[in-house]
């Protein structure tokens, strides 16, 4: 019987480490451009608005979850004009003020350029007095350090 000995060979080298890009490529057209489709086309409730607080995409889910019609009417038309009827958790359902509303993550995540969660109260449109709570989850899209818009998901509570 002829006795085997294994052959391991060792060769050190330098470790390859790719380059991460800090910034988000030029010609992608930034962060929001990069989640437009990706909002566009999700299942979950999502939202995504731009620095000036303009709808850029929103979910079809979003859209049946917060009663804002179709993606395309909803779509371009700014968040802080009434898209949506927020109210407050009184039984009496008042609507928010701006002061309130400047609160609601999306528009925290925009100003404070970090996470920001809460519940909202939202009154469908047309006539019916249907209210929804839903918890929102906000994360700031930043390009070049600067906060370029925010992108929110929702569940209904």
């Amino acid at each position: 019987m002829e006795a085997r000995v294994a052959h391991v060979e060792l060769s050190l080298s330098e470790a390859y480490v790719p380059h991460a890009s800090t910034t988000i490529e030029p010609e992608y057209g930034g962060s929001v451009a990069l989640w437009t489709p990706t909002v566009a086309a999700a299942a979950e409730p999502c939202l995504l608005i731009d620095a000036q607080m303009l709808i850029v995409a929103v979910s079809e889910e979003c859209c049946r979850l917060l009663r804002l019609g179709t993606p395309d009417d909803a779509t371009g038309r700014s968040l802080t004009d009434g898209v949506l009827r927020l109210v407050d958790f009184t039984q009496a359902r008042s609507e928010l003020t701006e002061a309130e509303i400047e609160k609601i993550p999306p528009r925290l995540a925009l100003k404070s350029g970090r996470l920001a969660r809460g519940l909202l109260r939202i009154v469908a449109e047309g006539g019916t007095d249907e209210v929804v709570t839903v918890d929102a989850i906000a994360s700031p899209l930043l390009d070049g350090g600067s906060v370029a818009g925010s992108l929110t998901f929702f569940c209904e509570v």
